[in-house]
């Protein structure tokens, strides 16, 4: 079994062409096996997004007039699974009451850079300036301890039993902050981010909960919802953020491919020392 803080996977991110990805009007299909979790039942279902809320320490760095770099580390917390096109939520254990309930987060970090011109801000995430881990919190117990600056990472408390289940890398985004739109009242609905990540199962804890298909999505898409904040210094912000999973329409580039057997690699010995 992986622990949180037995495994630790460096991570290897290449740049892909997000025009590479296929393209569909619909949300792709998963199934889930929530009683790989724990003292959780056994459940199969079928979801094809995954909703939650995230809270993001980010750093600007300016580099000249309204110009600059940033950094962030993000917290996920997942919330629920939803299925059809992300229209009808899916009924699960996951922070249910009882002996069945879990936990579902994820830990995001990344970087890039920004402008602002007529009030609004743009924002570019660099590919390969960060990474993704998604863990499984059996006894839905975990705590979380924000970092100083956004160059920081999360800390975890109560988590020793946390399972890692996903990792990837960052391949890319965007996000705009306009203080001035309508939605923009009071303070909430500002603007929006995207990114893109690679997405790679742990084996066997991974590939146990993320059943079908196999083998599952390479890549994650994060959609968020901005607050408004000052782009200067170290902010804290947090709103919804969905995931939905696809798939690159050509090979994953081998560097990523190497990172993913790594993964699995190491996770094997793991096990063998545990």
């Amino acid at each position: 079994m992986f622990r949180a803080k037995q495994l630790k996977a460096a991570l290897v991110a290449a740049p892909l062409a997000l025009a590479s990805v296929s393209a569909s009007a619909a949300f792709l299909d998963f199934q889930v096996q929530e009683g790989s979790v724990l003292g959780s039942e056994v459940n199969l279902f079928t979801a094809d997004k995954i909703t939650g809320n995230y809270v993001e320490v980010v750093t600007f760095t300016p580099t000249g007039p309204n110009t600059g770099t940033f950094t962030t580390s993000i917290k996920w917390e997942a919330g629920q699974f939803v299925a059809n096109d992300g229209v009808d939520p899916v009924t699960t254990q996951l922070n249910s009451f009882g002996a069945g309930g879990y936990g579902l987060y994820g830990l995001l970090t990344a970087g890039g850079t920004f402008s602002t011109a007529g009030g609004v801000t743009t924002f570019t995430f660099d590919a390969g300036s960060g990474s993704l881990n998604v863990f499984l919190d059996p006894s839905d117990n975990t705590t979380f301890t924000a970092p100083a600056t956004g160059a920081s990472a999360w800390t975890t408390v109560s988590s020793a039993e946390d399972i890692l289940i996903a990792a990837g890398g960052m391949l890319g985004g965007a996000g705009t902050l306009d203080p001035t739109l309508p939605t923009c009242d009071p303070g909430i609905n500002c603007g929006s981010f995207g990114t893109t990540t690679s997405f790679f199962l742990t084996d066997p804890a991974g590939k146990s909960y993320f059943v079908s298909p196999n083998p599952f999505f390479n890549l994650s898409f994060q959609s968020g919802q901005l607050n408004n904040f000052t782009v200067e210094g170290t902010q804290t912000i947090n709103g919804s953020l969905d995931v939905v999973f696809g798939r690159t329409s050509v090979p994953v580039p081998a560097t990523l491919g190497l990172f993913g057997a790594g993964l699995l690699g190491l996770g094997a010995m793991v096990r063998r020392k545990a």
